[in-house]
């Protein structure tokens, strides 16, 4: 079925450990793509290919201290600057973010090559501006004072993980809780829409929030002048590009063209803001061409089949993306446009997407070999993720855009359908604790469709039609993002997707207003991929205060289907402790999970110490055959149980039908405004699993994880009945230097001491090649099925042979330097008497 090759990856994924590549759209543009190197794939955290952790391969993002062939890591301090490889766009990059992480330069590299300009500091705080060492160059009056429209701004810059970096200090004046004020905001709209008055075109960015921008907004709020200057450059840059070549990934039914479509929605919506706040017609005109060579109407380019399908619905996401694109090129210009262009215009989006929408959706016949996303049973699992979003998303703002001038009626037919298929499938995307199905980076994906069908059915004809609400969990989806990032990277278990050209988190700007929920917002304004159009019409100028203020550091995700906890030191210093753990069912993921109950990422000193390798390589035979047993998805290395930070029994993997429990404790610390924060030393979290289920044969397995010492150390925790042969796994990008029951780590110029403090005897730290066991059936045969290489990986193991019963466990020290006490022995409880002082 075509669905198997969901969001499918166009990259070779050429191998390389967890690195730190952070492939893709960042702020407007492409920025990498799946990174060269496909571990560590914490791909994407907010936009394109992003943040995919991948360790890079031949072309290394870094260079510096680490393992030959792996994304070596930069020397400890954060380099305010970082610069990678772009594929095909000329993309913004953040250097120094001043604002709130908005404030761009730019950089033109091609052919994946990739460079970087390090300034590194001593460590500690200027005690004089509260900023961190390391981070040079900044715009400290952003953090300590306020701006002319009232609003304080938080971020001073972004490291080298393009996250948000906060000033230190334990001042709260002038942080506020996150609100919404009553000035500073958008006009009232003076002609509101309803379902039976349409807005007049353009609807999905009404006129009088184009108005409202140029008028005032963009001069006057510095979010908004700074992703406005980020735009128009990305847009100004891209100019001169030729129109996107049609360029098929493994095939039409393989990957398809959704690359292409992407790019070209991505390229469209720049240009066409662009024409909207400058006037200048040269962007109007390159969106002409750009939809012209897309449509199949540019005589000097040829752009796929000429019998109605060159939108490729072997690849349903193609046609959802083109749609999009072609909706928003459209809509945004439709001022500009002569009527002879818009019913161009119009007639290749009827054409070439809405019919062949209208057939999957309504079940025709010649529809059936590419509408398995399209469904009418609710959270069916195999339907109720990303694919369902981004689909109805397009489909939904490309009727829209067309609804009064279409003489046909097919776009009415088609929005009929959309809304109560995407009610019923993509808005139960999240679970009722808000975890995506699928995996945290197809989150990006799942949410951005959401948001644009979500925002043209209130732009155009005043609300939502209760797609929000259809789901609980769909508000709290965006809590889950927010817990789902570490101190590094997302917790970024399973696959992590393709390059995300037109992709971004931005959709928490929207949820935000939606939820009434402005710590979405504020928590997303000072991400790197914010400067994107979308941002310029979803965020609440008048939103303020810090997000953070309130939260609390941990969560335990409570949903059999998805269980997840985590837990960390703090929100706003990016330098602390996380850690997460995964006890989910291993089925109902639409194919994109791992075989990982107990898997778990520990981030301490600005270092990712146990990661996640991400996705295999998405056209290798059977990567998405099913998620049963004899799946030939569980043949390969980064899917199977011994590609995970978890225990391997037997050389086994684990039961697809395992039902892990969960088990939980928080002493429910939140931050308040400051952005430091001081913890006791017995200020806790922890979780543990049992996970006997996952392992046949086995008479008790259970798994735990806990901070000590004030969050400053880490104590993963076995307890294991009967056991036959057992390895504990964890990868790792750190040099290893291992001495029996001691292993230390070395990464980025940082330290941590793995410590076996309690086991079976003769428990001692080895190392292994993250690589296949040769006792592992073997893999389907072809040129697209090796399975990759983990350059600059490492195994740290722990082996057990005919343990019996025993505890086995493992303390984490981040070697902090001067002030720090470490705990060397702490309480040997077992994982049924945990709890908020058993270790006290």
């Amino acid at each position: 079925m075509s669905h198997q090759y969901q969001q499918a990856q166009y990259s070779d994924n050429a191998g390389g450990g967890y690195g730190n590549s952070y492939g893709n759209n960042y702020g407007n543009g492409g920025y990498s793509d799946e990174p060269q190197g496909g571990n560590y794939a914490n791909n994407n955290y907010g936009g394109g290919g992003g943040n995919s952790y991948p360790m890079s391969s031949g072309n290394a993002a870094y260079s510096s201290d680490g393992p030959v062939g792996g994304y070596q890591q930069p020397k400890k301090k954060r380099n305010k600057w970082l610069w990678i490889g772009l594929p095909i766009l000329l993309i913004v990059i953040i250097l120094a973010a001043v604002l709130g992480g908005v404030l761009g330069s730019r950089a033109s590299n091609k052919n994946n090559s990739s460079s970087s300009s390090a300034n590194d500091a001593s460590s500690g705080t200027n005690a004089n501006t509260g900023v961190p060492s390391g981070v040079s160059g900044v715009n400290t009056a952003g953090a300590t004072s306020t701006g002319a429209d009232g609003q304080r701004y938080l971020a001073i810059a972004t490291d080298t993980y393009m996250l948000p970096v906060y000033a230190t200090g334990t001042a709260t004046a002038g942080y506020t809780a996150p609100t919404v004020g009553s000035s500073n905001s958008w006009p009232t709209d003076p002609s509101p829409p309803s379902n039976s008055s349409i807005r007049p075109n353009p609807r999905l960015a009404p006129a009088y929030k184009w108005e409202a921008l140029t008028g005032g907004l963009i001069q006057n709020n510095l979010y908004f002048k700074q992703w406005n200057a980020t735009i128009v450059q990305n847009a100004s840059d891209t100019l001169g590009l030729d129109p996107t070549p049609y360029t098929e990934d493994g095939g039409l039914s393989g990957s398809g063209v959704l690359d292409v479509a992407r790019e070209i929605k991505l390229r469209v919506k720049n240009w066409a803001y662009a024409y909207k706040v400058t006037n200048e017609t040269k962007y109007a005109d390159r969106v002409w061409l750009e939809l012209q060579t897309a449509a199949g109407n540019n005589s000097a380019v040829s752009f796929g089949a000429d019998d109605g399908t060159r939108w490729n619905p072997a690849h349903f996401l193609d046609v959802g993306e083109f749609c999009a694109a072609f909706a928003i090129g459209y809509d945004w210009l439709y001022d500009f446009w002569t009527d002879e262009q818009r019913d161009q215009l119009m007639w290749s989006i009827l054409n070439l997407g809405l019919q062949l929408g209208y057939n999957a959706l309504s079940g025709d016949s010649s529809a059936s070999a590419y509408n398995w996303w399209a469904g009418s049973a609710t959270n069916n699992p195999e339907v109720n993720g990303n694919w369902n979003c981004v689909i109805n998303g397009g489909l939904t703002q490309a009727a829209i855009a067309i609804m009064d001038r279409d003489p046909s009626g097919l776009a009415a037919k088609v929005l009929e359908l959309t809304v109560p298929d995407a009610y019923n499938n993509c808005f139960q995307g999240p679970d009722a604790a808000g975890t995506w199905a699928e995996t945290a980076n197809y989150w990006y994906f799942g949410t951005t469709g959401a948001a644009e069908m979500v925002n043209a059915l209130i732009t155009a004809y005043g609300d939502d039609r209760g797609l929000a609400e259809s789901n609980p969990g769909f508000n709290l989806t965006s809590i889950y993002h927010i817990y789902v990032q570490g101190m590094t990277s997302l917790f970024n278990y399973g696959d992590h997707g393709p390059n995300k050209y037109s992709t971004t988190a931005n959709s928490l700007l929207l949820w935000a207003n939606v939820f009434d929920t402005p710590t979405y917002a504020l928590y997303q304004r000072d991400h790197y991929d914010a400067s994107e159009p979308w941002s310029m019409f979803w965020y609440n100028p008048a939103t303020t205060g810090t997000w953070w203020d309130g939260l609390p550091l941990d969560k335990h995700f409570d949903v059999q289907e998805d269980q997840w906890a985590t837990a960390r030191s703090t929100w706003s210093d990016n330098s602390g402790t996380y850690w997460a753990m995964r006890a989910a069912k291993l089925t109902g993921h639409q194919t994109h999970g791992d075989l990982d109950v107990g898997d778990f990422v520990l981030d301490a000193m600005g270092q990712r110490w146990a990661g996640e390798l991400g996705s295999g390589q998405y056209l290798s035979d059977g990567y998405f055959s099913s998620e049963a047993q004899d799946s030939e998805r569980w043949l390969y290395y980064r899917k199977r149980t011994e590609g995970q930070n978890t225990l391997l029994i037997n050389n086994l993997n684990q039961n697809v039908d395992a039902a892990p429990t969960g088990n939980w404790g928080s002493s429910g610390t939140a931050q308040g405004p400051a952005p430091s924060l001081n913890i006791s030393t017995d200020d806790t979290a922890y979780f543990w699993t049992d996970m006997t289920s996952a392992y046949n044969g086995t008479q008790g397995v259970k798994r735990g994880i806990r901070f000590l010492n004030g969050r400053k150390q880490i104590l993963l925790q076995d307890d294991v009945t009967d056991s036959p042969s057992l390895q504990w796994r964890m990868h790792t990008n750190a040099t290893i230097e291992t001495n029996q029951a001691t292993a230390t780590l070395k990464l980025g110029g940082e330290t941590l001491v793995a410590s076996i403090v309690q086991g079976p005897s003769g428990a001692t730290f080895s190392t292994a090649l993250p690589t296949r066991s040769s006792s592992d059936p073997a893999l389907p045969t072809g040129t697209e099925d090796a399975d990759q290489p983990n350059p600059g990986v490492t195994v740290l193991t722990v082996d057990v042979t005919d343990g019996g019963s025993f505890s086995l466990q493992v303390l984490f020290t981040p070697q902090w330097g001067n002030g720090f006490t470490a705990v060397d022995a702490p309480a040997n409880v077992a994982l049924d008497s945990w709890s908020l002082t058993s270790h006290n």
